[in-house]
């Protein structure tokens, strides 16, 4: 069974390359974040990666990463847009930028008609997730999906809050509750957020599930919803994939898996990760996890 990933990049900003933090260089070299995770998908079995970009961005994300690709697997292109509306909506309001990452999925309509995987541009998740959501994907049916479950002390800065998805299972690891939990920092103590004590080991979403494609038309419903609620003068509200996840669950319209993951997670939250990160990377190419020529 063929399965695609979809990295979901629209929301890098315009001058890519240009000092965006999730593009700086972290591999020995030159690589980014996006090498890794385009390699880890492939071990795993993914036969297609698609980018989700902005038309703005197309030739600099070609020219960085996009054409590097083409020589190693199938490679498509979506493209989120403001103007990437339901029938009958119009971006009058005044928006400037997409509309969330329920938007960027519906971008990919046209080019996945097979299971896939999500994940952001700017997260490093290790190749075990990658591993066990292909796994998934080839064994399951539609609306019975998976999301890689993180264990929150793997994934926080030494440098800042981060904010995460707290996830609550069931005894068959049917995930039954996301909430996101903001300012969680590791304390002496312990590891808080704005609300108070959170559990180090409880799992975490950071934005990599697995569907099956009718999902994609599943969104395009909850997107006039959401496009529906939301008032005129609104610029800001995002269309969310774990808080929409976290609607359908609780409706029992699809069930969700998690798949525990115990790789570290790696990403460049504030300008000082970086060194955290480049490090981080080192000491996986002396393990013997990734070597100079990554997709040979």
């Amino acid at each position: 069974m063929n399965t695609t990933l979809a990295i979901m990049a629209a929301g890098i900003g315009s001058r890519f390359g240009g000092g965006i933090k999730q593009l700086e260089p972290v591999g020995p070299n030159g690589e980014i974040i996006m090498d890794y995770s385009v390699h880890d998908a492939l071990e795993a079995g993914f036969d297609k990666i698609v980018f989700i970009i902005r038309h703005d961005l197309e030739r600099d994300f070609r020219d960085v990463i996009g054409n590097r690709i083409e020589k190693v697997c199938n490679v498509e292109y979506a493209f989120q847009e403001l103007d990437l509306l339901p029938e009958g909506f119009d971006n009058s309001r005044g928006r400037t930028k997409p509309w969330g990452t329920g938007q960027a999925i519906i971008a990919c309509k046209d080019v996945i008609h097979e299971p896939f995987a999500i994940i952001n541009a700017d997260d490093y998740y290790g190749r075990e997730a990658f591993g066990k959501v292909h796994d998934f994907l080839i064994n399951t049916e539609p609306k019975k999906y998976c999301g890689a479950g993180f264990i929150l002390k793997n994934t926080l800065s030494e440098n800042g809050g981060v904010t995460r998805g707290i996830c609550k299972v069931d005894a068959d690891m049917r995930l039954t509750d996301i909430v996101e939990t903001k300012d969680i920092v590791r304390t002496g103590s312990g590891i808080v957020s704005a609300a108070g004590p959170v559990d180090a080991n409880a799992y975490v979403s950071m934005n990599m599930w697995g569907v099956t494609p009718e999902y994609i038309g599943i969104l395009e419903r909850g997107f006039k919803e959401f496009l529906s609620r939301i008032g005129p003068d609104d610029v800001k509200s995002e269309f969310l994939i774990p808080i929409y996840m976290d609607e359908l669950i609780k409706s029992g319209e699809i069930s969700v898996t998690m798949l525990e993951t115990t790789d570290k997670w790696f990403g460049v939250t504030y300008k000082e990760d970086k060194e955290s990160v480049v490090n981080s990377f080192r000491e996986l190419y002396a393990r013997g996890i990734y070597t100079d020529k990554l997709y040979e």
